[in-house]
C-alpha cells in the first residue's frame, strides 16, 4: 500500500518564466514573519530562567524550585524543578491566542489578501512587544503574549501561502522554506541575545523582549511595499493587476498559460461561498486531514518543549546557568544549519523522503535520551546529577533537532500550503495553523507537569508520536515535488487511498451510458474538429467554435481546414473532461 503513495503523477506542466531576483527578495521579506515565531520561541526559554524576571513575576519559582542535596546544593529531582503553572501559562498563552486567531486570520487572508494580513501581523506584533518590554504586572505579560499570538497566527497563515503562490513550481519548496530558515535564525539570534542580557540584572529580560520588534518592523514594511500574489489578486477580482504581478515575478510577458490556469482556479474558488463548509465535505477530505496531520505531528514530535525549556533542562541536569545557555546556543546553531538540508533537498528528492527519514532519526534519539536518563538514575530519590549526563544528552538533542530542522520543521508548513485548491487554500492553511498553535498550547501548558510525573518517560512519549507520524506519511502523504500549485490537488485522484474521496462515486451521481464509458476509455491525444453536432456529441465534451481569425489560424496550424459549417463555425469532439482550454477558446457555447 505504501507504494501507492508514491505512484507516478504523470506529465508535469511547465510554465514560461525564469527565477527572478524580484520574487526571491519578495519571499525573503515576507518570510520575516517566520522570525516572529522563531525569535519568540528562542527568547522565551532564556527569559523564564533569568532571576530578574522570575523574582518580579514568579517569585515562588525562585524560592521553592525543588528539593536540593545538602552537600552539592543541586536538585535531587531535576524533572520537577520548574513545575509551575503560572510559568506555563506565560509561555502557552501565546499559543491559545494564536489558535483562536487562526481561522479569522484565514478569512482575512482570503478576503483582504495575503499582503494585508502580513501588514496586520507586523503591527500587532510590534504592539505586543512594547507592552511586554514595559510590563510591570503579570497581566501586562499576558496581554502582550496574546497580541503576539494573534500576530504569529496571521503571519503563519499569510506568509506560507504568499511564498507558495509567488514561487515557480520547480523551486516552490525552497522559497517556501525561507520561512523556516528565518524562523530558525530567529531562534538562534534570540538565544545569543539571552546570553548577553542574562548579565544585565535585573532588567536584561526587557531588552530581550524588546528586540523582538525588529523582524516585525521588516514584516510591516513588507505588508506596505510588497505586491500581493497573482492568485489572491485575481481571486478578489483584480485580474489585470494580477497579470502584471505574474509577468514581473516570472520575468516574461508570456504568462498566458499560467494566468489562464489561475483564472480557472479562481472561477472555481469564487463558486465557494463558505470555504469552511467546503473543506469539511468528502471531496476535500484529503486536504483537510493532511493539513491538520502535518502540523499535529509537527508539534507532537516534542520540539517546542526542547526549544522552550532547553536552558532549564540542562540546568536541571547539573550544569551551571551559563553553561546551560551555551548549550542552548549549540542547539540553535544546529537547528538553523540543518534547515538548509531541506532547502536544497526537498525540491530535488521530494518531501516524503525527508519526512520519513526525519521521523526515524528523531525516534531513535528520543529513545536513547530516555535510556541514558533512566540508566543514570536521574530523578530517583537520592540521585545527584552529573554533568556528563547533560553533555551526553546535548549530543542527542542536537541530532534530534537536526532531524526535525530538515524534515517536520519546514515541511510541516510547506506541505499544507501546497496541497489545497485555491477555493480552500486560506481555510486549509488556517486549519493547519490552528492545529499547530492549539497543540503547542496543550503541550506548553502540560509539559512541565508531565516531565515531573513521567520523568525520562516523557521522551518515549514523544518518540511514539514520531513513529505514528512517520507511518502516517509513508501510507497517506503523496509526493508534491515540482507540481504547479494549481495542479497539486489532482494528485489525490491517483493515490491508493485518497482517490475514493475525490472521485465522485456517490449513488446520486448521474449513471453513465455504455457509449460514454467507451468514449471515456479512449486515449485521445488531440481533440478533433467536426462539422455536425451528432458526431461532436460522441465526445465527452462538445465545444462550438465561433468565427475567429485567431481560431482559424489555430486550425490551419494543426493542418485542419478553416471551413465554417453553415456559416456559424465548427464543433470539437473528443475533448477529455480534464483538459482546460479556456486560454485558447472564448465565448464557447456548450450546446
Amino acid at each position: 500500500m505504501g507504494g501507492g503513495a508514491m505512484a507516478p503523477i504523470g506529465p508535469v506542466k511547465v510554465y514560461n518564466g525564469v527565477v527572478t531576483t524580484y520574487v526571491i527578495v519578495a519571499c525573503i521579506v515576507a518570510a520575516s514573519g517566520g522570525a516572529l515565531f522563531g525569535y519568540d520561541n528562542g527568547i522565551t526559554g532564556g527569559v523564564v530562567s533569568m532571576p530578574g524576571f522570575l523574582e518580579r513575576f514568579f517569585p515562588s519559582v525562585t524560592t521553592s524550585i525543588a528539593p536540593v542535596d545538602g552537600n552539592t546544593n543541586k536538585p535531587t529531582n531535576p524533572f520537577c524543578q520548574y513545575n509551575n503553572q503560572g510559568l506555563a501559562w506565560f509561555t502557552s498563552s501565546l499559543f491559545i491566542a494564536g489558535a483562536v486567531a487562526a481561522l479569522p486570520g484565514a478569512w482575512i487572508t482570503r478576503h483582504r489578501g495575503r499582503k494585508f494580513t502580513m501588514l496586520v501581523a507586523g503591527l500587532l506584533f510590534d504592539l505586543g512587544v512594547i507592552i511586554l518590554a514595559a510590563a510591570y504586572h503579570i497581566s501586562m505579560l499576558i496581554i502582550g503574549r496574546v497580541l503576539l499570538g494573534v500576530a504569529v497566527a496571521f503571519a503563519s497563515v499569510a506568509v506560507t501561502l504568499y511564498n507558495s503562490e509567488m514561487a515557480p513550481a520547480q523551486i516552490r519548496g525552497r522559497l517556501n522554506q525561507i520561512f523556516q530558515i528565518v524562523l530558525t535564525l530567529g531562534v538562534f539570534v534570540a538565544q545569543a541575545i539571552n546570553i548577553g542580557t542574562s548579565h544585565i540584572y535585573p532588567w536584561g529580560w526587557r531588552v530581550s523582549l524588546a528586540l523582538a520588534g525588529m523582524p516585525a518592523i521588516v514584516l510591516t514594511f513588507g505588508g506596505i511595499f510588497l505586491p500581493d500574489t497573482p492568485n489572491s489578486l485575481i481571486e478578489r477580482g483584480h485580474k489585470e493587476q494580477g497579470r502584471r504581478v505574474l509577468q514581473k515575478i516570472r520575468g516574461t510577458m508570456e504568462v498566458e498559460e499560467e494566468f489562464s490556469d489561475i483564472c480557472d482556479a479562481c472561477v472555481e474558488a469564487n463558486k465557494v461561498q463558505n470555504p469552511w463548509k467546503t473543506i469539511l465535505s468528502r471531496k476535500y477530505r484529503p486536504q483537510l486531514v493532511l493539513a491538520a496531520a502535518s502540523t499535529f505531528f509537527q508539534q507532537w514530535t516534542g520540539i517546542n518543549t526542547i526549544i522552550f525549556y532547553a536552558p532549564q533542562l540542562f540546568v536541571s541536569l547539573g550544569v551551571g546557568e551559563g553553561a546551560a545557555l551555551g548549550a542552548t546556543i549549540v542547539t540553535g546553531i544546529v537547528n538553523h544549519l540543518a534547515t538548509y538540508v531541506s532547502f536544497h533537498v526537498a525540491d530535488k528528492y521530494g518531501r516524503r523522503i525527508l519526512f520519513i527519514e526525519g521521523g526515524i532519526q528523531m525516534t531513535v534519539c528520543l529513545v536513547i535520551i530516555a535510556i541514558v536518563l533512566a540508566q543514570a538514575g536521574v530523578g530517583q530519590e537520592g540521585h545527584v546529577s552529573e554533568p556528563w549526563v547533560a553533555w551526553f544528552v546535548l549530543v542527542f538533542v542536537c541530532i534530534y533537532i537536526a532531524a526535525y530542522a530538515w524534515s517536520w520543521g519546514p515541511l510541516g508548513w510547506l506541505y499544507p500550503s501546497e496541497i489545497q485548491p485555491l477555493e480552500t487554500r486560506s481555510a486549509g492553511q488556517g486549519i493547519a495553523t490552528l492545529v499547530n498553535l492549539l497543540f503547542s498550547f496543550i503541550i506548553g501548558q502540560t509539559y512541565l507537569s508531565m516531565l515531573c510525573a513521567m520523568k525520562w518517560g516523557i521522551f518515549l512519549f514523544f518518540g511514539l508520536f514520531c513513529v505514528a507520524g512517520t507511518l502516517f506519511v509513508y501510507f497517506l502523504f503523496p509526493e508534491t515535488k515540482g507540481i504547479p500549485i494549481e495542479d497539486v490537488p489532482n494528485i489525490f485522484k491517483r493515490h491508493w487511498y485518497w482517490k475514493r474521496f475525490v472521485t465522485d462515486e456517490s449513488s446520486d451521481a448521474k449513471p453513465r451510458t455504455e457509449t460514454e464509458l467507451a468514449v471515456s476509455s479512449r486515449n485521445l491525444e488531440t481533440p478533433q474538429w467536426v462539422d455536425d453536432k451528432e458526431t461532436a456529441n460522441q465526445g465527452l465534451v462538445s465545444m462550438w467554435e465561433p468565427k475567429s481569425d485567431d481560431l482559424a489560424a489555430h486550425g490551419q496550424e494543426n493542418g485542419q481546414e478553416s471551413e465554417q459549417a453553415s456559416g456559424n463555425g465548427r464543433l470539437m469532439n473528443g475533448l477529455d473532461t480534464s483538459t482546460s482550454c479556456s486560454h485558447l477558446y472564448h465565448d464557447v457555447d456548450l450546446d
